[in-house]
C-alpha cells in the first residue's frame, strides 16, 4: 500500500443518514479527528420515508437526543413546516411532540451543521471492508478481534481506533415495485454491496429486513375539498430545550387527512399476487406496526376503511406524501388504488411507491454500549441494529458515537438504563429480546414513562450530557436553575393558604369545583383534576412571573405527586437488579439447578446485571433466583480468600 493511499483518523462513521450525523458530530466535538463515509452526499440525513420528526413515543426520543446534546431537535425546529402537540388530552406521559419537516431543508441543515463542524471531514466513498486483528484478552486469554481501520471501493485505507455503523437500508438493498426490482437504495441512491462480506468473514450475523414508501403525488392533481384540513397548533413548542419558542412561531402548512373504502380494498385484494410481499419475492421481515396498505387490508380485514393522510414534503415542492398507503404493488395497480382515495380521482405520482429490502445485524451481538461483544472497537447504530425510523436511529447514533469516543478515552462506557430514558429502553430492548421485525418504539414499552416524560428529559439527562463533554456549562447551569425554581415554587404552593372567603368560593363555582369548608393550600387546589397551576393565578396574589417550562413542571409535579413516588418507589426496586452485577466471564454452565433453555440464552445474550438477565426469554424467576444464589456463594468464597 502506497503512503498516498492511507490516512489515519481516531474514528470512522460509515453513513451519514440519521444515526451517522449523530455519531460523527458527537465524536467530533469529543475532540476526535472522524470522518464519516456516505455513498452519496446527497443521502445526508435524507428523509426517504415519512417527512417528519417525533410521534408518538418518538417526540421523546429526541427531546432525550437534545438533553445529551445531540442535534436533531435543533435541526427540525428550523425546518419544520408543521407542529402538534399528540395525546393532549391524555396525561403528560404520552404527550409527544410531531413536526412536519421540509425534507429538503432538513437535510441541507443537517449538512451544513457537518460541513462546519470542527475535526469532522464528509468523505463520499462506499466502505467495502473492515480491517482487523486478532488480539489476546488479559481476563479470559480468549483471542479477540479488534478493528484497526477501514478500506474504501478505490482502495484507500483509513487507519483508525474505532468504528461506527450507521449502514441504515444501504447494505445489499433492492426495491421492489411490482415484478420491477432494482438494486438501489432509497430513492435510487446507490446501495452498498461490499460491506456485508466483510462484516461475515468477521463472524458477524446478517439479518435481511424490509420497510417500505408511499408514492407520491403531485399536488396540483389533489382535490383537497373531499379532504378533512389538519392544522399544526397555534402555540408551537420545541424540540430543543435550546430553541426559544418565541424564535419559532411561524405560518404553518395543513396537512389533510381521508380515507381508503371498499373500493380500494378491493382492488388490493385482486392484485395481490402482483405483490412482491404476497409472491414470495421479497425475503426480508417488515415492520409489524408500519405495515403497508396489503397488510393492512388482509389482517385487518374487518375494516371498511383505513386513515390515508396527504403531507407536503416541502415549501418550495409539489410533492406530497400519501401516509398510511405504503405498497410494493405494481405501478399501474397503485394509479388504480390511490385514484380510488376521495381527493385523489385524478392523481398524478411523482415517484411509486416501493418495498425496500436490505442487511442489517442481529443486535443481540451488541453491548449496551452498542460495541460489538466480540469486536473491539466497533460501534453500531440506527436501522443496521434492526429498528425502524429516524427517531430510534438518530438516538442509537449518539450512544455509539458518545462511546466510540470514551473507549478512545478509556472512560466507562455511557449506557442508560430503562429508568433514566426511552433510549435506554430502546437499546435495552434491542440487545435483549429477539426481534424478528425492525423494532419501534412505543410509550407501552416504557415501564417508568411517568418519569420518563418528554417535558422533564432536560432535567433527567443534561447532568450526564454534561459530564460527557456535550453540554455546556452554561446550559447545564439553566437546567439547574430550572431545577431549583420548580422546587421553590412548589414549596410556596404548599404554604400558600386561601381561605373559604366569597372570591374563592366564586372561583370554585366557575370551575365546577367542590366549595371550601375551610382554608387549603394552593398546592391541594391545584391536585384536583378540574384545576391547574394557571388556573389558581387569581388565587394568588403573590405568584412570581416564570417561565412556561417551569410553570409547566410545577403542574405536572403537583398533579401526579402521588403517582410519581410510587414509580420511583418502583424504580428504586428495579435499580437494585441493575446494581447486581454479572462477571463477564462466568460461565454459566457450571451453574447447578439452572434450566437448559437459560443456561443457552444467557450465554448468548451475555447479561451486564440481574436486572438485564431477568428480561431475557427463556429465563424463568425461578432461573434468577438461582442465579442470586450462585453469584452470593462466590462471594462469598471470594470474601474468604
Amino acid at each position: 500500500m502506497t503512503e498516498k493511499m492511507m490516512e489515519n483518523i481516531d474514528i470512522a462513521v460509515i453513513g451519514a443518514g440519521h444515526a451517522g450525523c449523530e455519531a460523527a458530530l458527537a465524536c467530533a466535538r469529543l475532540g476526535f479527528k472522524t470522518v464519516v463515509f456516505t455513498v452519496s452526499v446527497d443521502s445526508i440525513a435524507l428523509m426517504p420515508c415519512n417527512p417528519n420528526i417525533g410521534g408518538s413515543s418518538k417526540g421523546h426520543l429526541v427531546r432525550e437526543l437534545d438533553a445529551l446534546g445531540g442535534e436533531m431537535g435543533k435541526v427540525i425546529d428550523k425546518t419544520y413546516i408543521q407542529s402538534k402537540m399528540l395525546n393532549q388530552s391524555k396525561g403528560p406521559a404520552v404527550h409527544s411532540l410531531r413536526a412536519q419537516a421540509d425534507k429538503a431543508e432538513y437535510t441541507r441543515e443537517m449538512r451544513r451543521v457537518l460541513e462546519n463542524q470542527e475535526n469532522l471531514t464528509i468523505k463520499q466513498a462506499e466502505i467495502c471492508e473492515l480491517i482487523a486483528e486478532n488480539m489476546v484478552s488479559d481476563i479470559d486469554g480468549q483471542t479477540k478481534t479488534k478493528i484497526i481501520g477501514v478500506k474504501t471501493h478505490t482502495g484507500r485505507t483509513y487507519g483508525c481506533k474505532a468504528v461506527v455503523l450507521c449502514t441504515g437500508t444501504y447494505l445489499r438493498a433492492r426495491c421492489l415495485c411490482g415484478e420491477t426490482i432494482t438494486y438501489t437504495g432509497p430513492n435510487g441512491l446507490q446501495s452498498a454491496d461490499k460491506l456485508t462480506d466483510s462484516l461475515k468473514s468477521l463472524g458477524v450475523e446478517m439479518l435481511r429486513f424490509k420497510t417500505g414508501t408511499p408514492a407520491r403525488i403531485d399536488k396540483r392533481s389533489i382535490d383537497f375539498s373531499k379532504m378533512e384540513e389538519q392544522k399544526g397548533d397555534e402555540k408551537v413548542v420545541p424540540f430543543s430545550f435550546t430553541t426559544d419558542p418565541l424564535d419559532i412561531q411561524r405560518d404553518q402548512v395543513s396537512c389533510w387527512l381521508t380515507y381508503t373504502n371498499e373500493e380500494t380494498h378491493q382492488i388490493i385484494r385482486d392484485n395481490l399476487h402482483r405483490s412482491p410481499l404476497y409472491a414470495g419475492v421479497i425475503e426480508g421481515t417488515g415492520p409489524r406496526y408500519c405495515p403497508s396498505i396489503e397488510d393492512k387490508v388482509v389482517k385487518f380485514s374487518d375494516k371498511d376503511r383505513h386513515q390515508v393522510f396527504i403531507e407536503p414534503e416541502g415549501e418550495h415542492t409539489n410533492e406530497m406524501y400519501i401516509g398510511g398507503m405504503s405498497s410494493s404493488l405494481p405501478e399501474e395497480v397503485q394509479y388504480a388504488m390511490y385514484r380510488s382515495v376521495p381527493g385523489l380521482e385524478n392523481a398524478q405520482i411523482v415517484r411509486n411507491a416501493y418495498a425496500i429490502e436490505y442487511d442489517c445485524i442481529n443486535p443481540i451481538q451488541l453491548k449496551s454500549s452498542l460495541e460489538f461483544k466480540r469486536i473491539e472497537g466497533l460501534f453500531s447504530g440506527g436501522q443496521f441494529n434492526g429498528s425502524s425510523g429516524y427517531e430510534e436511529a438518530a438516538a442509537q447514533g449518539l450512544v455509539a458515537g458518545i462511546n466510540a469516543a470514551r473507549k478512545i478515552q478509556e472512560k466507562e462506557p455511557l449506557i442508560l438504563d430503562r429508568s433514566q430514558a426511552y433510549i435506554g429502553v430502546l437499546i435495552d430492548d434491542l440487545v435483549t429480546k429477539e426481534n424478528h421485525e425492525p423494532y419501534r418504539m412505543m410509550t407501552s414499552r416504557a415501564e417508568y414513562r411517568l418519569l420518563l416524560r418528554q417535558d422533564n428529559a432536560d432535567v433527567r439527562l443534561s447532568p450526564i450530557g454534561h459530564e460527557i463533554g456535550l453540554i455546556s456549562e452554561e446550559r447545564y447551569q439553566h437546567v439547574l436553575e430550572k431545577v431549583k425554581m420548580v422546587e421553590e415554587e412548589v414549596q410556596r404552593l404548599e404554604k400558600t393558604t386561601v381561605g373559604a372567603n366569597a372570591k374563592t368560593q366564586e372561583f370554585l363555582q366557575c370551575h365546577g369545583s367542590t366549595e371550601l369548608k375551610s382554608g387549603i393550600n394552593l398546592a391541594e387546589l391545584i391536585k384536583r383534576p378540574e384545576l391547574d397551576y394557571d388556573m389558581t393565578a387569581e388565587l394568588d396574589v403573590k405568584r412570581p412571573v416564570l417561565s412556561d417550562e417551569v410553570k409547566e413542571q410545577v403542574n405536572i409535579h403537583l398533579k401526579y405527586d402521588g403517582y410519581i413516588k410510587r414509580q420511583l418507589q418502583q424504580v428504586k426496586q428495579f435499580k437494585k437488579l441493575e446494581g447486581k452485577r454479572i462477571p463477564e466471564d462466568i460461565d454459566y454452565s457450571q451453574i447447578n439447578s439452572l434450566r437448559k433453555e437459560a443456561v443457552q440464552k444467557l450465554t448468548l445474550y451475555q447479561p451486564l446485571s440481574i436486572g438485564q438477565a431477568s428480561r431475557i426469554s427463556g429465563v424463568s424467576p425461578a432461573d434468577i433466583s438461582v442465579l442470586l444464589v450462585y453469584l452470593e456463594q462466590k462471594k462469598a468464597e471470594k470474601h474468604i480468600d
